[in-house]
Order: structure tokens, then C-alpha cells, then sequence
């Protein structure tokens, strides 16, 4: 076998694999999903699962990989474009695959998806915010939880707003949480100048 034709069947199975996985976590929970009913549903053999994931922990890792790249090709101080164009090319990536997200970040999908996904975007904004060092602990971990339970509330509600207009609602709460952390730096200043 030519080994365009081997790539798009490992791209094919992949697909299937995690489309299986939505909806059977749309259906039963990632929790109670096994790696025989993914393949029965998605019509591929255990081995050809295994040849491609350890276990759906793997699966879920890897759809979660992919999203960081999207997040980190998304602030990626080379890119161009003003921050919030980023942030808005990053929600246009959740919206064109909602469903998935949805799936993963919603109450039946996976506890760890989410998680990894918040410290990603904590990590993110420790490397990219200016923050006064009082708030570069919380901050950024606020910041975090913030971004992925405002994606995950967009997701539950089918999406209300456009992807601009959610990356504008949130890129405001994220500016008064640092305009709130950087008082904090003044107000420090004031403090220990004030006890001298």
C-alpha cells in the first residue's frame, strides 16, 4: 500500500474514532464510554484503535493536543494580529468544532479535558500578561478557569453569540481582573511606603 493512501486511512480512523467518541459522550457520559463501544460505533476493529491510542485517556489527549497547538498558534507573539483578533480566531476554532468541545468541556465530558485545557491557558497568560508580582499565581489561574468556563457556557447554550462577540464579552472580564490585580501592585507600594 502507497503511503498517501496508508495516511488517509490512519486520518479516516481517527476521525471516526472521535466522532464515536461525541456522541457516545453526548449519550452516556466520557466516564462510562468504553474503548469497545467507540469502536463498535465507529465501525473500526480494537486493533486499529490501539495501533492509534493506548486507551481513551489517549484519544482525549491527543483532541486535547491539537486544541493547545490551536491556543498556542492563536498567541503566538509572531502572529500579527491584535490580541483579540487571536482570541477571536481561537473561538472561531471552538465553533467550527462545537460539537466536539461541547462533548469534552460539557457535564458528561472529561473532568481531565477541561482541567488541562484551564492550566493551558493559565500557563498562556503567565508567559504573555505583564502582571505585578502579587497577582502572577492567582491571576493568570483565574484568568484561566474564567476563559474555559466562558467556553463551555457559550457551548451549553448553543452558542448565542457570534465568536467576536464572545471573545468581546470576555477579553472585557479579563481586562477589569487586570485592572483589579494591577491596583494591587499600587496598593502594595502604598502599604509598605506608608509602614516606613
Amino acid at each position: 500500500m502507497s503511503r498517501p493512501a496508508e495516511n488517509v486511512r490512519i486520518r479516516r480512523t481517527r476521525t471516526l474514532l472521535r466522532d464515536a467518541l461525541v456522541e457516545l459522550i453526548e449519550e452516556r457520559g466520557f466516564e462510562k464510554t468504553t474503548v469497545g463501544e467507540i469502536c463498535e460505533r465507529a465501525m473500526v476493529s480494537r486493533a486499529a484503535f490501539y495501533r492509534n491510542y493506548r486507551d481513551k485517556y489517549h484519544l482525549v489527549e491527543q483532541i486535547f493536543d491539537e486544541a493547545r497547538a490551536g491556543l498556542q498558534v492563536t498567541v503566538a507573539a509572531s502572529d500579527p494580529r491584535p490580541p483579540l483578533e487571536r482570541w477571536v480566531g481561537f473561538l472561531e476554532h471552538i465553533d467550527a468544532y462545537h460539537r466536539m468541545y461541547g462533548a469534552l468541556l460539557g457535564r458528561r465530558g472529561s473532568p481531565w479535558f477541561a482541567e488541562r485545557m484551564r492550566i493551558s491557558m493559565a500557563e498562556i497568560g503567565i508567559r504573555h500578561l505583564q502582571l505585578p508580582e502579587t497577582a502572577r499565581g492567582l491571576v493568570p489561574n483565574v484568568l484561566g478557569a474564567m476563559f474555559v468556563q466562558s467556553i463551555t457556557w457559550w457551548l451549553d447554550n448553543d452558542r448565542p453569540t457570534t465568536p467576536r462577540e464572545i471573545a468581546i464579552q470576555t477579553s472585557a472580564l479579563a481586562r477589569a481582573i487586570m485592572t483589579e490585580a494591577n491596583s494591587w501592585a499600587a496598593d502594595a507600594g502604598e502599604s509598605s511606603e506608608s509602614s516606613l
